[in-house]
């Protein structure tokens, strides 16, 4: 499923936006290489990204410094060919007649960078097989 000008578009959500959904949304950026609008978006936005999550991203040589968390909205979920919420439950909204996948991940909130690095490159994994999914590569 692509959106009307034929590039899908994807939209993380997970309650922050500041650990799993940035991870997740850059990583796409990455590999996607402009074949994929990529969002993500939080239900209570936190102020700031993940200190542990911009490092285990830049690691990967993918600077997350400059992303802010951003609330999410009816028009940025309503514009996604597919919505992924990352474990957070009920906090997360369900659009009816969207394309939902809810990844449960662990929250990198607090966590050592050796179990972020584990949570990134889950992520990762499964960002590549969604990539794989909607370009047919």
């Amino acid at each position: 499923m692509t959106s009307p000008g034929g590039t899908p578009e994807v939209l993380f959500v997970c309650v922050h936006n500041a650990g799993r959904s940035q991870m997740a949304a850059a990583l796409l950026r990455h590999h996607a290489g402009g074949e994929v609008v990529v969002r993500s978006a939080g239900s209570d936005p936190a102020e700031t990204i993940n200190p542990a999550a911009c490092e285990a991203m830049l690691e990967l040589g993918i600077d997350l410094s400059r992303e802010v968390p951003k609330k999410l909205t009816t028009g940025a979920a309503g514009a996604a060919d597919v919505v992924i919420t990352m474990g957070c439950g009920d906090a997360c909204p369900v659009f009816p007649g969207q394309r939902s996948l809810d990844w449960e991940l662990a929250d990198p909130a607090g966590k050592p960078i050796e179990e972020v690095r584990a949570i990134r490159d889950e992520i990762d994994r499964r960002v590549r097989g969604l990539l794989a999914e909607l370009t047919g590569s």
